[in-house]
C-alpha cells in the first residue's frame, strides 16, 4: 500500500477489507538460536534461526499463508513480522536504523514513493540482489526504479497499482450514457481529457445527488501516473515546476476542480466512504488494490452495480519492494527468503488473497480473483484489464521528495480550487509556496 501523503493504504482484498492495525516498527533482527522468538502462529523458535520481516499496512504474506508454508519447507527457518501501518512513521524509522547500521529487520520492505531516496541514498546499506535472481521475472519498468546508476538492484518486486476506472453502470444508465465497459474504454481512450468530457455529458443528466467523480486530487494522481515525466528528471533534478506531465496531470484535475463534476471529497476520508455506501459519485480511478476496498465500503447494495474499464492510458499508484539490508546477520537466509516470497508463484497466492496485483507478468494468464468479486464487479475481466495495464506503464522517474511535492499539488494546490473556490492560478502559487517549503528554497 502506501504512504499517507497520497492517503495511500495498503488494502486487504479482491474478496475482504483492509484491517490496517495502529502498531509501531518492532524490534530488530534476531540473532541465531534466539528462544524469545515465535512464528506467526506462536510456535517455538528454540534452536531456530529468526528472520525478521518489516513490512507496512498488510502486505498479505502472513494472510496467505506463505510464512507458515515457508517454515515448513524450512524447518531451520522462523519468521517475524514486524508490522507499521503508515510508511510517514515506517520510513523514518528504517532510514535511522540503516544510517545507524544495526536495529534494521533482516527483510524490508520499501514502498515505491521511498525507493528513489533508497536507491540514491541508501544503496550501499542494501545487498545487491540482481546477483541472486532472474531479473526478467519482474516487469522492465519495476526493476528499473530499484536498480542503482551502476546497476546494483536493491529490491525485489512486491505487487504494483495498475490502473483502472472503477464506475457505477446503474448511474451511468440513469444519466443516458453507455454502460458497456467496452464502449466507455473506448470514448476516453488515450486521453484523461476525453474522461472529463464523458463526465461533462454525465452531468447533463446527473441522477439527483450524484457527481461524476469522487475528487479533482483522484483524478491528478491518474493521469499523473501514466506519464515518463513527473517531478524530477533521471539526473536527480528537481523539474516539477517545468515537468509536461504535472501540466498535463494539473490541467486535467483543473477541469474536473473547477466544473460540477466533482464530489470534492478527500481519498480515504469518512465522507469518502461513505459516498461509496451511498452511491454519491460515478467513477474512480481505481488501481488494483483498491478494487476490494470499493466492495467493502459499498456493501451488499452495491454488488452487480460496479464495473470495470480501462482507463484513459496506462497508469500506475503504487506497489512496493523487498530489500536485505546489509545489516542483517543473516543475509544469505533473508535473501533467499525474499526471493521466494516475491516469485511469480507466490506473489500469485497473495493476490488471490487480497488486491496486490504482481509485477512478475508470467503468472498473469493464471490469476483468478474471488469469485464473488467478479461477480462484484459485473463479471469484468479483472486480471486482463489490470495486467494489460502493467505490461504498458511507462518507466518513470521518481526523487527523494517525491511525495511532499505530490501532497503539496493534491492537498494544498487542488484542494483550494476544488474546496475553497480559488482560481486555477491562486491553487498553483498556494502549492508552489509549500513545495518551496518542503525544497527549502
Amino acid at each position: 500500500m502506501r504512504t499517507s501523503t497520497r492517503r495511500s493504504h495498503r488494502v486487504v482484498a479482491f474478496a475482504a477489507v483492509a484491517a490496517l492495525a495502529t502498531g509501531l516498527l518492532a524490534g530488530c533482527a534476531s540473532d541465531d538460536n534466539d528462544s524469545s522468538g515465535s512464528n506467526d502462529g506462536g510456535g517455538n523458535a528454540k534452536g531456530k534461526t529468526t528472520l525478521t520481516v518489516g513490512t507496512f499496512g498488510v502486505f498479505g504474506y502472513k494472510q496467505a499463508g506463505l510464512y507458515d508454508e515457508y517454515m515448513k519447507l524450512h524447518p531451520s527457518i522462523n519468521i517475524k513480522e514486524n508490522v507499521t501501518t503508515r510508511t510517514d512513521v515506517y520510513w523514518p524509522k528504517v532510514l535511522t536504523r540503516l544510517q545507524a547500521g544495526s536495529g534494521t529487520d533482516d527483510v524490508q520492505a520499501i514502498e515505491v514513493g521511498n525507493i528513489t531516496e533508497a536507491v540514491q541514498t541508501q544503496a550501499s546499506k542494501f545487498v545487491d540482489l540482481g546477483k541472486d535472481v532472474d531479473k526478467s521475472q519482474w516487469l522492465d519498468w519495476k526493476n528499473a526504479q530499484a536498480t542503482t546508476k551502476d546497476g546494483k538492484l536493491i529490491g525485489l518486486g512486491t505487487d504494483t497499482g495498475p490502473m483502472a476506472i472503477c464506475y457505477r453502470k446503474d448511474l451511468f444508465q440513469k444519466a443516458g450514457l453507455p454502460t458497456d465497459r467496452n464502449k466507455l474504454a473506448a470514448m476516453w481512450k488515450g486521453d484523461w481529457a476525453k474522461y472529463v468530457d464523458v463526465g461533462k455529458d454525465y452531468m447533463k443528466k446527473a441522477p439527483n445527488g450524484t457527481k461524476f467523480v469522487d475528487s479533482a486530487s483522484s483524478v491528478y494522481n491518474a493521469a499523473l501516473g501514466g506519464e515518463s515525466q513527473r517531478y524530477y528528471d533521471k539526473d536527480g533534478n528537481v523539474i516539477w515546476d517545468k515537468s509536461s506531465g504535472v501540466k498535463k496531470a494539473w490541467n486535467v484535475a483543473m477541469s474536473v476542480a473547477t466544473s460540477n463534476m466533482s464530489a470534492k471529497l478527500k481519498q480515504f476520508d469518512k465522507p469518502w466512504d461513505q459516498g461509496y455506501a451511498n452511491g454519491t459519485f460515478a467513477t474512480v480511478a481505481c488501481p488494483a488494490w483498491m478494487v476490494g476496498y470499493i466492495e467493502q465500503k459499498s456493501g451488499d447494495s452495491g454488488k452487480g452495480k460496479w464495473d470495470v474499464a480501462a482507463a484513459p492510458t496506462a497508469s500506475n499508484w503504487g506497489g512496493s519492494f523487498i530489500g536485505v539490508p546489509t545489516a542483517s546477520k543473516h543475509q544469505k537466509e533473508a535473501v533467499a527468503l525474499a526471493k521466494w516470497l516475491t516469485a511469480p508463484e507466490q506473489q500469485a497466492k497473495v493476490f488471490a488473497k487480497q488486491a496486490s496485483f504482481p509485477s512478475t507478468p508470467s503468472i498473469y494468464p493464471t490469476l483468478k480473483p474471488a469469485a464473488d468479486t467478479t461477480a462484484y464487479f459485473s463479471n469484468a475481466p479483472l486480471t486482463q484489464i489490470f495486467g494489460d495495464s502493467a505490461k504498458t506503464i511507462p518507466v518513470q522517474v521518481f526523487g527523494i521528495k517525491d511525495q511532499p511535492i505530490g501532497t503539496a499539488i493534491t492537498d494544498v494546490g487542488i484542494l483550494q480550487v476544488e474546496q475553497k473556490g480559488k482560481s486555477p492560478a491562486q491553487g498553483w502559487s498556494a502549492a508552489t509556496k509549500e513545495i518551496k517549503d518542503v525544497l527549502g528554497q
